[in-house]
């Protein structure tokens, strides 16, 4: 199986959406900066939730388009929490599009969003390590 014929992770997407014209660029292609964000807030949920308060993105790395997206696309964004330092954490992030009438899936992009938690000063504060989930 190739990376485009992959399936969509089989946990609850952190956010869903309709890809609408307003999201497109002047050649009516969805914009890739409206995706990123998308992505973006997704990480920053988990990061929220993980360090129990503010964080912030500092970094996003490797990010490549693999696929478009168009105008009544559903997108699906799935975000998870892989690594965590004393202030960062590393939150690996896909995004997945459905056509409005198909049962199919197709990765758009991924991409590893690295978040700092900060505290009301906005300076680096400590996260909680990751507990393993039970066996």
């Amino acid at each position: 199986m190739s990376a485009l014929d992959e399936l969509p992770p089989t946990d609850s997407p952190s956010v869903r959406v309709i890809a609408m014209p307003a999201d497109t660029n002047p050649y009516g292609d969805i914009f890739g900066g409206w995706l990123m964000s998308l992505m973006d807030s997704a990480a920053g949920s988990v990061a929220a939730r993980h360090s129990h308060g503010r964080a912030v993105t500092i970094a996003v790395e490797g990010m490549t388009f693999l696929r478009p997206v168009v105008v009544g696309d559903e997108v699906s964004v799935f975000a998870q929490l892989v690594s965590v330092g004393r202030t960062s954490m590393s939150i690996a992030v896909e995004a997945w599009r459905r056509a409005r009438h198909d049962d199919r899936s197709y990765r758009v992009t991924k991409a590893t969003f690295t978040f700092v938690a900060i505290g009301e000063d906005r300076q680096p504060r400590s996260v909680p390590p990751i507990v393993p989930a039970a066996a």
